[in-house]
């Protein structure tokens, strides 16, 4: 159970809970950080906007990668809500989850890619805030990407460290949208 309780459907501007619904449709029921974050419309609408900016044609990091390493950041900062979905839209992108059930030991997995595992190495380096990104890392990174698919995916883990953090620190529920146990403990 989330923290904060959702206040009444209501309570909500009408755009939002037809955003609601929508999702409802698409998920089964309105996901919890939703209902967190339409507290307050504005921020929401905009986190949005982020969110769908980012999953656009032509990002220059495809969406099995964001999902591979959003799950890797939501174990990192504690999010079962973040690991339950990312498990979700890499079993879309992939028709499977067996990266996202190996991600915790992905340095000891034959499953990854090298762009991969470079990407999860970033992503845990700046995730971790005892670490810094060092120079190898960002040339492990331009094997794989130019500066523009580097400046992506720092922006992408960046967003979403805020959404695992957020939802984390007020309890947003995983709501079992893929069957692997999102509570694996981080790594």
């Amino acid at each position: 159970m989330a923290i904060i309780a959702p206040k009444p459907t209501r309570g909500y501007p009408w755009y939002l809970r037809l955003f609601f619904r929508r999702q409802a449709r698409k998920y089964g029921r309105t996901l919890s950080p939703s209902w967190l974050w339409g507290r307050f419309p504005g921020h929401f609408g905009g986190l949005l906007f982020l969110l769908w900016r980012f999953q656009r044609r032509g990002f220059p990091v495809d969406t099995a990668l964001r999902s591979l390493v959003s799950a890797r950041v939501a174990q990192l900062n504690g999010c079962a809500f973040c690991v339950d979905l990312n498990a979700y839209n890499l079993l879309q992108a992939e028709g499977s989850t067996a990266k996202a059930e190996e991600v915790d030991r992905w340095r000891n997995s034959s499953l990854y890619s090298d762009r991969e595992r470079a990407a999860l190495d970033y992503a845990e380096a700046m995730t971790d805030t005892t670490r810094r990104v060092l120079p190898a890392q960002i040339d492990a990174l331009r094997a794989h990407f130019d500066d523009d698919g580097i400046v992506a995916l720092t922006a992408w883990i960046a967003f979403q460290n805020l959404s695992a953090k957020f939802n984390a620190a007020l309890g947003a529920e995983e709501n079992g949208l893929c069957r692997w146990n999102a509570r694996q403990s981080p790594t």
